[in-house]
């Protein structure tokens, strides 16, 4: 379809398992209509009829009466694509495989004389070859594997290119995705790391956290991520963020995976932002979605579709943690790596959430991209006195200069709002009623400052 329609090759798909009609409907699924393709001659389809139970093994078999009807196909609309779906029907029932071979071979060798490009799809060989009859792999010039897998009640659909002559090629297994939009194949190795960056930097929404970084935020197309226990205000962070944004006049896409849209904005308003505006007018969208909807290829297809529909200059996905119910971390991981580069080649600048299960190792993450990210915050729930008060600290944040201060954060209804970190004598951060209680001595630091009193 795709030949016809962008490139001007006229295509002649010919199958021996689906009528005309149910190939016409199967296509439709895919958001293409072969009648008005048809019309035009750019493209035909072809029922041929093979029904085993009708077939006699008597004496020599050839495909004759195949190259016949499919060269009078190709003329009749000069055709520069062909499709042959299966090529296992045209020899159901037959036994001798000498022969078989002998005719895939001037087949294949027939089209090549015809100067168009084929695609013969097989079924899979239940020794555990590539194909059933064993010689396609052979004589073919390339070969592509699928594969439909099912880990875990999680249905996977995997593609690899097993030879490709005379072309460099990726051999890795790449997901793929089937959606009415067509078919979606990202491979982990497609976009590399030459992508341009940019020293520009954009404001994190919060005063106190930009002051962290050096008083200017992240940079233009990074990516960052806040990682934390529950309750200690990932989601916060990241609606500043994506706020800060749309005042700034940006457009913002944020891919919820816990909460609904509304949920989120009646819950921000309790600390004092207010998404609402930014829905209306569409500079922030939100798609929120349970993981549980769709394979990790799906989320991943729908996110791509997302960012290249808006164009949005600030991505929000919270929390990419939730994404460990329909994947591994190793499959979670190749994900997000596809997802970030995709993101770095467009100089959008992301931030994912990340929520932490382990709170006696709180730099842990289940997913284990913290490597891949530019800057690193965590979030922590510290408990003290009985109460329990909210810390950040910037574990890392490439090419810029930052805070190596904890500082103690509280979410009221006019804000989130830091507090100036104090330390003890022994260099402990003090916060909640300890810092309110604590005596400043002449050895305690403020904002890592030592104090001047004597």
């Amino acid at each position: 379809m795709n030949g016809a329609l962008r490139y001007r090759e006229p295509g002649v798909f010919m199958s021996f398992e689906e009528s005309i009609e149910d190939l016409t409907l199967n296509f439709a699924s895919l958001g293409f209509d072969p009648s008005l393709l048809a019309a035009r001659k750019k493209l035909l389809l072809e029922y041929v009829r093979v029904v085993p139970n009708e077939i006699q093994e008597t004496g020599a078999y050839d495909l004759d009466g195949l190259f016949i009807r499919l060269g009078h196909a190709i003329d009749s609309i000069g055709a520069k694509r062909i499709v042959l779906d299966t090529i296992e029907t045209l020899f159901s029932g037959l036994s001798d495989t000498r022969l078989l071979r002998a005719e895939l071979r001037r087949l294949f060798d027939w089209l090549k004389t015809k100067g168009v490009t084929a695609i013969v799809t097989g079924e899979r060989g239940s020794d555990g070859g590539l194909t059933r009859h064993g010689l396609e792999e052979y004589i073919s010039d390339c070969v592509i594997m699928l594969d439909h897998r099912v880990v875990e009640q999680n249905a996977t659909r995997r593609l690899r290119v097993v030879k490709y002559r005379g072309s460099p090629h990726g051999a890795n297994e790449s997901p793929f995705f089937i959606d009415e939009t067509g078919i979606s194949v990202l491979p982990i190795t497609s976009l590399g790391l030459q992508h341009k960056v940019s020293s520009s930097r954009m404001s994190s929404g919060i005063p106190g956290l930009d002051d962290m970084l050096s008083g200017k935020g992240y940079f233009r197309g990074s990516s960052v991520l806040v990682s934390g226990t529950a309750g200690s205000g990932k989601t916060s962070l990241a609606a500043y963020f994506a706020d800060a944004a749309c005042r700034r006049g940006e457009s913002a896409v944020f891919f919820a995976f816990e909460e609904s849209p509304a949920q989120i904005t009646r819950n921000l308003r309790s600390i004092g932002l207010d998404l609402e505006p930014w829905l209306r007018t569409g500079q922030l969208q939100i798609h929120a979605n349970r993981t549980t909807t769709s394979g990790l290829e799906g989320h991943l297809s729908a996110m791509h579709r997302a960012i290249e529909e808006t164009r949005p200059r600030v991505v929000v996905v919270d929390p990419i943690s939730n994404l460990i119910s329909v994947g591994t971390s190793i499959e979670v991981k190749a994900m997000l790596a596809r997802l970030i580069d995709f993101m770095k080649v467009r100089n959008t600048t992301a931030l994912f959430t990340s929520l932490t299960f382990d709170e006696s190792h709180p730099e842990g993450t289940d997913v284990g991209i913290s490597s891949f990210m530019d800057t690193w915050l965590l979030l922590r729930n510290v408990d003290v006195n009985g109460e329990r008060n909210r810390v950040l600290d910037v574990l890392k944040s490439r090419g810029m200069s930052h805070s190596n201060q904890a500082r103690e954060f509280v979410m009221t209804k006019h804000g989130m709002q830091f507090i100036d970190a104090v330390r003890d004598e022994r260099g402990r951060v003090l916060v909640g009623s300890q810092r309110t209680a604590h005596q400043v001595t002449p050895t305690a630091t403020v904002l890592g400052r030592r104090s001047r009193k004597r």
